[in-house]
């Protein structure tokens, strides 16, 4: 069964006409967010603490800002843009108690209300957009005239135009332009936190550090190795992202097409599906959603073992000192202190 898209002519921007949309949060996505709708005729307020150093970013961009509560006061629609583990403080505390009726309450992710940490009031509709990419894209592409696509959900709409005003909003943000997907809070939460982690950055990660270290291991060199299993990994990834698995095979030499055909299925073979299904398990359960919120809720002393085992890896090492002679890359390099300003700031990560 094939998908229905949804573009422009399927989004009718007067749903949003007369209406104040607020943006809880400025980082990631939240900045994009807000700009992009501005930029579309939205009128906009930014939501944010009386002490963020956002605020100031904000209005350098000609955005109204206000406390949190005070924006959703002001708005019609209001969406949720700071991060998964901090939203249902700032919602219980600054958001939960000035909702009305009428009100469309949006999520960029479905992690609170899939985990139940979040029960919006039967009031207010209850809708979703997820742009498949990250805030600085969502931004860039909307800037180029294109769009990131997205997902987007109607969990409750009881006023009757929550529908239209969540496609609105994608339009406004310019999804609907590379087309958006409906779906529910539970299979864009369930179906992002494993591709995140079975491929996108677990997966992903875990195989280019295996494969340097089998290389290196065996008597090559690190920098070389360093080529063949992150810098190329782009050039490959480009491809399939431009026309799938067969251009991919269709622009490599048939050497390298063969080894894939041949070599893949020994790596990743029916082990590696089993405990991928075993993740997706525990994403379904809620195992893994609990060990995450017990984590950020007793000192993130755990996760940050894990980041700084691997902020020194060897293939990090390399990698900066060959990316730094490969300017045109536009290379960058996070130290510690700005790895823990990043995972604290307002939308990170999404």
């Amino acid at each position: 069964m094939t998908a229905t898209m949804y573009y422009d002519n399927d989004a009718d921007p007067s749903a949003l006409a007369g209406q104040t949309v607020a943006i809880i949060g400025y980082g990631s996505q939240g900045h994009a967010h807000a700009l992009n709708l501005a930029e579309s005729g939205v009128d906009v307020v930014v939501g944010l603490a009386p002490g963020s150093k956002s605020r100031a970013l904000a209005e350098e961009a000609g955005l109204r800002v206000m406390d949190v509560g005070d924006a959703v006061q002001a708005a019609d629609v209001v969406m949720i843009l700071v991060p998964d583990t901090a939203q249902k403080a700032v919602y219980d505390a600054d958001i939960a108690p000035h909702l009305r009726a009428g009100q469309l309450l949006l999520f960029a992710h479905g992690f609170n209300l899939r985990y139940g940490r979040i029960d919006p009031p039967a009031v207010v509709d209850v809708g979703m957009v997820a742009p498949k990419g990250p805030g600085h894209l969502v931004r860039s592409v909307y800037q180029a005239g294109g769009g990131v696509p997205a997902l987007f959900a109607v969990d409750r709409d009881e006023s009757g135009t929550g529908r239209p005003r969540v496609l609105a909003y994608a339009r406004a943000l310019g999804c609907t332009r590379a087309g958006v997907l409906e779906t529910t809070f539970k299979e864009e939460t369930e179906t992002d936190l494993f591709g995140e982690q079975a491929v996108l950055c677990g997966g992903t990660a875990a195989l280019v550090k295996m494969a340097f270290e089998t290389l290196v291991e065996a008597g090559y060199q690190p920098e070389l190795a360093y080529f063949e299993t992150m810098h190329e990994l782009k050039l490959i990834v480009d491809l399939m992202y431009r026309g799938g698995l067969n251009f991919m095979r269709f622009s490599v030499s048939d050497t390298a097409e063969y080894g894939d055909y041949v070599s893949g299925p020994r790596l990743i073979d029916d082990s590696v599906r089993e405990r991928m299904r075993a993740v997706l398990g525990d994403i379904q359960d809620g195992t893994f959603a609990d060990r995450w919120v017990a984590e950020n809720e007793t000192g993130r002393h755990e996760f940050e073992r894990l980041r700084a085992a691997d902020r020194d890896h060897q293939i990090e090492q390399v990698g900066a000192r060959l990316r730094a002679q490969m300017p045109f890359l536009d290379p960058v390099e996070v130290h510690a202190g700005q790895a823990q300003a990043a995972a604290t700031r307002p939308g990170a990560g999404r």
